[in-house]
């Protein structure tokens, strides 16, 4: 008989400073001593891009503040209180290092690389997070994540081949579009077993209660 499991499905961007908080969020939700009462818990990884229509080349990040927030000015308030979130977690994000907005179809390439075996996809999404906010490399170049895929203990090469396949990165595309095709249209967004969903980098308090709403709900067979 299988051990019960309880999925969790993350639908996050790899550039989005409130999916690296959400993620620490769902992390300390699972560290919780009242987590130990959950079954086996399964993460899933999916994509979904804040830019979309991002040139697969990137483009200066001054360019990107500039069109997106209307300038650094409104970007450096927002930043702030975005900063301010990430050090109540534990993360010292260098949003300011950052030089060149990366397309992220690639760098979820390389999360679906990576769940296609029996690697860790969270820990490839940990690295690329931290790549881009903290090491401020572009996780938008095939060679970056190549790497990225062998700081994880995976083949460099396979994961180059794959995050460049345009047949895998139609496949991206469509998960994506399928995801904002459900109305999810703002990340991180958490659904507990699918049947119980969370927007937003809540409080683990928070996602811990929709995880026991979620394995309660399948209990009683909804």
């Amino acid at each position: 008989m299988n051990s019960p499991t309880l999925t969790i499905d993350v639908i996050s961007d790899v550039v989005c400073p409130w999916c690296y908080i959400g993620k620490r969020k769902l992390e300390a939700a699972l560290a919780l001593p009242e987590a130990d009462d959950l079954p086996n818990v399964v993460i899933r990884w999916h994509p979904f891009q804040l830019n979309p229509d991002m040139p697969a080349v990137g483009i200066a990040r001054k360019q990107y503040l500039e069109d997106k927030f209307g300038g650094p000015k409104r970007a450096a308030e927002i930043y702030e209180r975005v900063r301010a979130s990430g050090s109540a977690v534990g993360l010292t994000l260098n949003i300011d290092g950052i030089t060149q907005q990366p397309n992220t179809l690639a760098a979820h390439a390389l999360i679906a690389f990576a769940q296609l075996g029996d690697a860790d996809g969270g820990d490839v999404k940990e690295r690329l997070l931290r790549a881009y906010f903290v090491e401020n490399r572009f996780i938008g170049n095939p060679d970056v994540l190549a790497n990225i895929a062998e700081e994880s203990g995976l083949n460099g090469e396979d994961a180059r081949a794959f995050v460049t396949d345009p047949e895998h990165l139609a496949d991206v595309a469509e998960e994506d579009a399928r995801i904002r095709a459900m109305g999810i249209s703002g990340v991180p967004f958490f659904i507990f077993n699918q049947s119980v969903s969370v927007s937003g980098a809540q409080d683990p308090a928070i996602l811990l209660g929709a995880m026991q709403q979620a394995v309660a709900r399948k209990e009683q067979g909804h």
